[in-house]
């Protein structure tokens, strides 16, 4: 294993590629072509608990799947943020389905009203809808054609902030939504996502283990939520920064954040006409979950089932699943990573 942590490290040349992240019963690896792994040679790697030998690369700070790393590094490349796209941020497991369903119900209201029968959050799952910009774009052999899609362009990335594209960081004005979450419930939920699917063949104790040392895809989670949570304080405009939490229990008075900040607050006619109200329940976490497509579907990139990224969705479900040692020992370094920085989760 390589000992140099650097994050600075060059892409290799050549580096798009079309590969399949397939979830099946059995996690199968995409073959890497001869190029990127010369690159992945350079790099810091880590064994990670697994039913087949899997690595994680460490690369700008962040410890990546080899796939998901190279589908990263072509999007660094390759894409180019236009002014009015909108991005929805985060960690994986942190709120990500529920928020793609509001961003696209509020950026598409005028076209399909919450209220109409044949609403596409009716049809299609979220991730369908807001792709991710990494594996939907980059790294998929059935690569979505971005010049098809309407604007706002709507999409989603887990990408660190500093890993983003050029473009998005300083090129444009595009606008970022990006959600936090209660870190212990953001391992629950991630430990059971990745048993169901499977790729997990560990317990527990073995996954905090890793999370709590920062070696999951996309962490260490800590160093992702302040890179969002600094960028939210020094450019307002272009970074919302919510929490999971807030949008349990406050669930229109974000929306109507989430609104304002995308340039399409909600009108005076739209509030006394209970548009809010029809918003929040399309896009509620029940209903999306109790949907056919979601119960018996497969998305269209990666054939994950539509049913796994619906399990409960509730506030403090670690409490179920964390032992009091387990759950202080999150909690511990939280306290330590976020002190000086004045976000609390």
């Amino acid at each position: 294993m390589h000992a140099n942590l650097n994050t600075k490290q060059s892409p290799p040349k050549n580096s798009k590629r079309y590969i399949s992240m397939s979830f099946t019963n059995t996690f199968q690896p995409p073959p890497l072509s001869q190029d990127f792994k010369d690159f992945l040679s350079t790099l810091p790697r880590k064994k990670i608990f697994a039913k087949e030998p899997l690595y994680c690369y460490h690369y700008q700070g962040f410890w990546y799947l080899e796939g998901v790393l190279e589908a990263v590094i072509s999007c660094q490349e390759h894409f180019q943020a236009e002014d009015s796209d909108v991005f929805v941020a985060s960690t994986p497991k942190c709120g990500t389905t529920w928020l793609k369903a509001i961003a696209f119900a509020l950026l598409n209201r005028r076209r399909h009203p919450a209220a109409s029968g044949d609403h596409p959050l009716l049809s299609s799952n979220p991730h369908d809808l807001v792709p991710f910009l990494e594996i939907g774009l980059y790294g998929s052999s059935k690569a979505l054609d971005i010049a098809s899609f309407p604007s706002p362009r709507l999409l989603s990335t887990h990408m660190p902030h500093s890993s983003l594209p050029e473009s998005i960081r300083s090129g444009s004005k595009c606008k970022i939504l990006y959600v936090a979450r209660d870190p212990k419930d953001t391992f629950v939920s991630a430990w059971h996502f990745f048993t169901r699917v499977g790729v997990a063949d560990f317990t527990m104790a073995e996954a905090l283990e890793q999370f709590c040392e920062g070696l999951n895809s996309y962490g260490p989670f800590w160093d992702h939520f302040l890179g969002y949570w600094k960028q939210s304080l020094e450019n307002p405009e272009r970074v919302l920064f919510l929490k999971y939490e807030d949008m349990k229990a406050r669930p229109a008075a974000e929306v109507h954040r989430v609104a304002e900040f995308l340039g399409c607050a909600f009108s005076a006619e739209e509030e006394e006409g209970g548009e809010v109200d029809r918003i929040l329940e399309l896009c509620s976490f029940e209903g999306l979950r109790g949907l056919e497509v979601n119960m018996k579907g497969k998305l269209m990139v990666g054939h994950a089932e539509n049913s796994i990224f619906f399990r409960r969705g509730e506030v403090g479900d670690w409490k179920n699943h964390l032992s009091p040692e387990m759950a202080e020992r999150i909690d511990r370094i939280v306290e330590e990573k976020f002190s000086e920085s004045g976000l609390c989760l």
